[in-house]
């Protein structure tokens, strides 16, 4: 898969972005650990004629920490890289911890949003410095120290992927691992390996743990486009209460729930068909 990656200069800031595919415009925020090189779910769109622009969010990659002072000024950065790129709006694709971004730019930039799709997308509060796994996060994935995590875990999953897949699948999923079997793919724990060889954290999901809380229920109210909510019922990472609560607060929002193993969607027997409801929704063509 062919993808170009640029570098935006903006106000002193730079903002990373790919672009894979061309053809229709669809603006997607990656999830947590991510960047503008994710993977998952881009040949979907490149073989149905879309085009992804990726832009590393704040923290990530190279793009500049500074630009997530809040979650307005990045939703402002964002829209300014699609008038770079000549582009007057885009299908909106939000991931995870992106769910937030996602959200805020269609509720406030509904110029430069033909459609709103959230992924297994955080779109409420989410770890608070109570969770376990807050403070786990904070240390582990903290900016002085989060480059050493991710060398040991791609080190790891290099070396013994199908162990790892086990150590990671509870994080991922509520299912036992003999529940998950039963819906995984043959190429799903190469899938994970490789994920792990290509994320980092930087500043970002510092950031992301911040800009969560910034989040009201009246940006969920002020999203006017058509939303396509797609969640996996087994997901833990980012419990099912997420999706219901979109579901609840965005107006014109659909709900697809999915038999998907866990949180990674397109993975396992059922990513076909992730991939096919994506696509369906976005070649419906309505414009916000």
């Amino acid at each position: 898969m062919d993808r170009k990656i640029g570098e935006y200069y903006i106000d002193g800031f730079t903002i990373e972005y790919s672009i894979v595919g061309q053809g229709q415009p669809v603006l997607v925020f990656h999830g947590g650990h991510s960047n503008c090189q994710e993977e998952f779910g881009y040949e979907a769109l490149v073989e149905n004629g879309f085009s992804a622009i990726t832009p590393s969010r704040a923290g990530y990659g190279a793009t500049s920490p500074e630009i997530g002072s809040s979650l307005s000024t990045a939703c402002y950065y964002y829209a300014k890289l699609l008038d770079h790129l000549d582009i007057e709006n885009a299908h909106i694709v939000a991931i995870s911890a992106g769910g937030p971004t996602g959200i805020h730019f269609a509720a406030h930039f509904p110029g430069h949003t033909r459609s709103l799709v959230l992924q297994s997308a955080v779109t409420k509060q989410w770890l608070t410095p109570k969770d376990i796994e807050y403070k786990a996060a904070n240390v582990l994935f903290h900016p002085k120290t989060e480059k050493y995590t991710w060398k040991l875990l791609s080190s790891f999953s290099n070396t013994f992927p199908n162990f790892m897949f086990k150590q990671m699948l509870p994080s991922f999923s509520k299912l036992s691992y003999k529940e998950a079997k039963d819906k995984m793919g043959e190429n799903d724990v190469e899938a994970i390996r490789k994920m792990n060889n290509r994320q980092r954290s930087g500043y970002g999901f510092e950031i992301d743990l911040q800009q969560i809380n910034e989040l009201s229920v009246r940006d969920l109210h002020a999203v006017s486009c058509p939303t396509l909510i797609m969640h996996s019922k087994h997901d833990r990472s980012v419990s099912l209460d997420h999706a219901y609560f979109a579901k609840e607060n965005i107006p014109r929002a659909e709900l697809q729930l999915l038999d998907a193993w866990g949180h990674l969607i397109w993975l396992g027997e059922s990513g076909g068909e992730t991939d096919r409801i994506l696509i369906a929704f976005l070649k419906r063509g309505r414009v916000c």
